[in-house]
């Protein structure tokens, strides 16, 4: 090297590229733990008496609050794999439908309000699919908001202690918001189908 100079040895961190996440992380770990969490919960409620509702309360309770973390740990730590692109959304359906399905079995909530909600979250399913070469529509706020609705009216329904007017009041409302975010994204779908084909 001219004048002596010693080469200096390259950063390999700032020279390597990112490797993909591997399949085994905490976001899809917590994924899993959601898909297990659901026949326990089913089996819970299926069990009858008042400490068995509690605990199918607890179990959903958690089985929610990891929904609530493994998206943003996902991202915030680029943990975003294949995997948890499709086993999320299923995880979050499974849950949310078997609860409700179970409860309208037992007969402490209506049919219709079961079948309203199932149909939004397939029909949702399916726009997902219809416009996925075009692009991905973001979570809105009533989005979030229609979640955060039916965990709280769902776990009304488990626990024994609510009133039952209470119980209808926050259901009614997270159906009223579950069918209009249904609308918002069936019209942001349209409008998404309207531009050209992401490049594969």
């Amino acid at each position: 090297m001219p004048g002596g100079a010693e080469p200096q040895p390259r950063d390999k961190a700032a020279v390597a590229p990112l490797s993909p996440p591997g399949l085994v992380n905490i976001a899809n770990a917590l994924t899993v733990v959601r898909l297990i969490l659901v026949p326990v919960v089913v089996g819970c409620l299926l069990a009858g008496g008042t400490g068995w509702r509690i605990a199918a309360f607890a179990a959903f309770c958690i089985a929610s609050l990891t929904d609530l973390l493994d998206g943003r740990i996902a991202r915030s730590r680029g943990l975003i794999t294949d995997f948890g692109k499709i086993a999320d959304p299923i995880a979050d359906k499974a849950l949310t439908g078997a609860a409700l399905v179970t409860l309208s079995g037992l007969g402490w909530l209506p049919w219709w309000v079961t079948g309203v909600i199932l149909a939004r979250e397939v029909a949702v399913t399916g726009l997902r699919f219809w416009v996925i070469r075009y692009g991905v529509i973001a979570a809105s706020r009533g989005g979030k908001l229609k979640t955060l609705l039916q965990v709280v009216a769902i776990s009304l329904y488990m626990l024994p202690g609510p009133p039952q007017w209470l119980r209808v009041v926050v259901m009614a409302a997270a159906v009223a918001v579950t069918v209009v975010t249904g609308a918002d994204y069936a019209i942001r779908a349209a409008r998404l189908r309207r531009r050209k084909p992401v490049p594969g």
